[in-house]
């Protein structure tokens, strides 16, 4: 049989149809006919491009998977977690370096706010003032008052408070328990200073006050701040003969050393060693520690009111809870009601008529306002009588100015 052919009689089929991604080649299929008959038949033709139709559909859907999955596992990050990129794609290094900063401002404001509230900024007024006041007691002129005399009372202050801040460190470090219950929001109580950061606080300010104090070349000084760091840490640290803040009669002894007695040294170091003046004890001094004293008295007891119940959970036996609050405060309001009695009746022997003037009518206006305060103390309210406490911190603060009138 005689066969014609239109093209070639054999081919070779190869089919890519992922050559290029996303595309696919077409092209048509060689026929051969015999006696006029196609030999490829639509039925070979539908086949080839059914398979490939179904390879194309089979690697959308999996491209389409695949990016689904991407999806899912790869959430977009928030804004504000994302740094500033540069061009070359890389975090900016004002950005990181702003980061750094601002966390560093953050964290010291945070260790200076601690610092300040551990340093009990009451009783840095109360020391400021005092010894402004009793440098002045020695002062005979005006004449004295010359800038060389205003300075060494900056440096006799500046050594003290830094004592100061070891006192109230050792007081708090050895109460941490008991002031997670009366006072929380002292920053060891509350965690804002470590313990350790607490110790050198300590260590360092005792260091500190004790070296401005020999270079000063003052032997008064000296010996008023170490009085100062024995007595502040005999009433705190909890070992035999120590820990005088549990004993009703020693805790008072120990502040009427710190602000009464401790006055001497002071007047001591103005009168001799800046002045350079014979040592002579004037009638105001004697006056200010006998009434500094009482007022030392009143403060001791006063000051265990708000603390009352932090002091029962420790088995801390402090005179409020021995004769209750109520006894304790009547008892302090009737001492300084004395004193200021006392205070006026000195003033009538003052042979000048201002210095009398103002020491009569000043304690009895101070007493007056005392015992209109005293009516208004709730003490089944902690507040109420710690603002009490901070309110007689102020009548303190008053005497070392009305003092300088007795004559």
């Amino acid at each position: 049989m005689l066969l014609q052919t239109n093209s070639c009689s054999s081919f070779s089929l190869k089919y890519h149809p992922l050559k290029h991604a996303g595309s696919f080649k077409t092209f048509q299929t060689p026929s051969t006919q015999i006696n006029g008959l196609v030999n490829r038949s639509e039925s070979n033709k539908y086949s080839i491009r059914c398979s490939i139709q179904n390879s194309l559909y089979l690697f959308n859907n999996k491209i389409r998977n695949n990016e689904e999955m991407m999806e899912r596992n790869h959430k977009p990050l928030k804004k504000s977690t994302v740094p500033m990129a540069s061009q070359d794609g890389y975090p900016s290094k004002s950005q990181d370096e702003n980061i750094v900063s601002t966390s560093f401002v953050d964290v010291l404001t945070k260790k200076l706010d601690a610092f300040y509230r551990l340093s009990r900024p009451y009783a840095w007024t109360s020391i400021i003032i005092g010894i402004v006041s009793t440098s002045l007691l020695p002062v005979e002129t005006l004449a004295d008052l010359t800038p060389t005399f205003l300075i060494e009372v900056l440096k006799s202050i500046v050594p003290t408070l830094t004592m100061n801040i070891f006192v109230a460190a050792i007081n708090q470090l050895s109460d941490i328990e008991i002031d997670k219950v009366n006072k929380p929001n002292l920053p060891l109580a509350s965690g804002d200073i470590s313990i350790g950061e607490g110790i050198a606080i300590a260590i360092i300010s005792t260091l500190t006050s004790l070296a401005m104090g020999v270079l000063l070349r003052s032997p008064p000084l000296v010996i008023a701040l170490v009085i100062r760091w024995i007595v502040g840490a005999a009433y705190s640290i909890d070992l035999p003969l120590l820990r005088w803040k549990a004993s009703p009669l020693m805790a008072v002894v120990a502040i009427i050393i710190l602000n009464g007695i401790n006055v001497l040294p002071y007047f001591v170091h103005f009168q001799k060693y800046v002045l350079g003046r014979h040592l002579v004890f004037t009638k105001p001094l004697l006056f200010s520690v006998i009434f500094m004293g009482i007022f030392s008295v009143v403060l001791a007891f006063l000051k265990d009111i708000p603390d009352v119940e932090g002091d029962k959970e420790f088995g801390i036996r402090t005179l409020p809870m021995i004769l209750g609050k109520e006894r304790v405060f009547s008892i302090s309001i009737s001492m300084l009601l004395l004193a200021y009695g006392g205070a006026a009746l000195a003033g009538v022997s003052s042979p000048l008529l201002l210095c009398k003037l103002v020491t009569m009518i000043g304690h009895s206006v101070l007493g007056f306002i005392l015992w209109c305060r005293a009516q208004t103390v709730d003490l089944s309210n902690t507040k109420s009588t710690y603002s009490f406490f901070i309110f007689i911190f102020q009548l303190y603060y008053a005497e070392f100015f009305l003092m300088h009138f007795v004559r």
